[in-house]
C-alpha cells in the first residue's frame, strides 16, 4: 500500500501531462497525417508535451512541497473537471460540429479571391485548438498547484499560445496581408538570394502583388525557371523567431544567469534560429532545382519539407537551446572549479619551514 501510495503522489504531479494523453489519441485517431506537419499540423503537441516534462522536472522540488487539493474539496472537483475538459472539447469539436462552426466565421475573414479560401478555413478550427488547449492547461496547473505556479509552467503555455495565435493569424490574413509580419521579409529574400549564389546559383528579386495574398517579395532562380516562389512572413524566419523569443524569454527570466550573459545567449540563439530558416528556403529551392521542369508546388517531397521537416528544423533547435544553455553553464563551472584546483593559494607558495633537528 506504501508503493502505492507513492507511486499515486507521484503521477498527480504529472495531471497536467496526463489530460492531454487521450484527447492527443483521439486526435491522432482522427487525423494521423497531422501529427507529420509542423506547418498548420499537431506535431508541436509533442513538443508541447516535452516542455511541460522538463518543467515538471526542473521544478520538481518546488512541485513536491506544493499541496495537491483534498479529495473532497471543491477545489478538487474542479480540477477533475478541469482534466476533463480537453477530452471534452475535442469530442466536441470533431463530433459535435463545433469545427464547422469556426470555420463557417473564420470565412467571413478571408477574401473572397483566395483560392484555398476553404482549406484556411477549416485550418482556423486547429488554431483555436491550440489556443484552447493552452488556456485549459493553464486552469490545470491553476487547480493543481494554485495560481503561484502558472510561471513554473508559463512555458509549455506560453508555447501553444503562441503558435496558436501565428496559426491563426496565418490563416485569417492569408500570405503577406497582414503587412507588420511582413517587414522581415525583404531582408529575409535577399540573404537566401546570397545563400544561393555561393553555391552557384544566380537569382532574380521582383514583386508580386496579389489580390488575395498582398504583395509579397519573389525570388526566382536563374536558368531554372520553375524554381520560383513568393515568400509570405510565415517563411521568412518570423514564425520561428517569436517563438525562439517568447520560450527563450520566459527560460532565462527563471535562471539566475547574469543579465549581460542572457542578452549573448539571446542574441547567439536568435542569429542561429534565423540562420536556420535561411537553410530552410534554400533548400527548398534545392527540392525544386532538382525535380527538373516538371516540378509543382504539390510535389510530396517538396510538400513534405514545407510542411514537416523545414519547421522542425528550427523548432528542434529552439527546444535544444535551453539544454545547450545549462549544459555550457555546468560545464564553465567545472572548468572554473578545475582552474581553482589548480591554481595555488598564497599559502601553499611560502617555502616550508625546516624540520627541527
Amino acid at each position: 500500500m506504501q508503493e502505492a501510495k507513492k507511486v499515486i503522489a507521484v503521477l498527480t504531479r504529472f495531471l497536467p501531462i496526463l489530460a492531454f494523453v487521450v484527447p492527443f489519441a483521439i486526435l491522432y485517431s482522427l487525423y494521423a497525417y497531422s501529427f507529420e506537419q509542423t506547418y498548420h499540423g499537431r506535431t508541436l503537441y509533442l513538443f508541447f508535451l516535452w516542455l511541460v516534462l522538463l518543467e515538471a522536472i526542473l521544478n520538481w522540488e518546488k512541485l513536491q512541497s506544493k499541496k495537491i487539493p483534498r479529495l473532497r474539496s471543491l477545489r478538487s472537483v474542479l480540477l477533475v473537471v478541469a482534466l476533463l475538459l480537453p477530452t471534452a472539447y475535442v469530442v466536441a469539436a470533431n463530433y459535435c460540429g463545433l469545427n464547422a462552426v469556426i470555420a463557417d466565421s473564420a470565412r467571413t475573414f478571408i477574401p473572397t479571391e483566395d483560392p484555398a479560401r476553404d482549406q484556411h478555413a477549416s485550418l482556423t478550427a486547429l488554431s483555436v485548438e491550440y489556443l484552447v488547449f493552452a488556456v485549459l492547461f493553464c486552469l490545470i496547473v491553476a487547480l493543481e498547484y494554485g495560481t503561484g505556479s502558472l510561471m513554473d509552467f508559463s512555458l509549455p503555455a506560453s508555447f501553444l499560445g503562441i503558435v496558436g495565435v501565428l496559426f491563426l493569424v496565418d490563416n485569417l490574413y492569408p500570405g503577406a496581408r497582414f503587412t507588420p509580419l511582413q517587414l522581415l521579409v525583404p531582408a529575409t529574400a535577399t540573404l537566401a538570394a546570397h545563400a544561393l549564389g555561393l553555391i552557384g546559383y544566380e537569382t532574380t528579386y521582383s514583386t508580386w502583388n496579389s489580390a488575395a495574398y498582398g504583395m509579397m517579395p519573389v525570388l526566382a532562380v536563374n536558368n531554372y525557371p520553375w524554381a520560383r516562389f513568393a515568400i509570405a512572413w510565415p517563411c521568412s524566419g518570423v514564425e520561428s523567431l517569436l517563438i525562439y523569443s517568447i520560450t527563450l524569454l520566459l527560460f532565462l527570466k527563471n535562471t539566475d544567469i547574469r543579465w549581460w550573459q542572457r542578452a549573448v545567449y539571446f542574441a547567439i540563439g536568435a542569429l542561429v534560429t534565423y540562420l536556420i530558416n535561411i537553410l530552410r528556403i534554400v533548400t527548398l529551392f534545392m527540392i525544386a532545382i532538382q525535380k527538373g521542369p516538371s516540378f509543382t508546388v504539390s510535389d510530396f517531397d517538396f510538400q513534405r519539407f514545407h510542411n514537416y521537416y523545414g519547421m522542425l528544423y528550427s523548432i528542434t533547435w529552439i527546444m535544444l537551446y535551453p539544454l545547450i544553455i545549462i549544459g555550457s553553464r555546468i560545464l564553465w563551472t567545472r572548468i572554473q572549479n578545475w582552474r581553482t584546483a589548480k591554481t595555488p593559494t598564497p599559502d601553499q607558495l611560502q617555502p616550508s619551514q625546516p624540520n627541527p633537528a
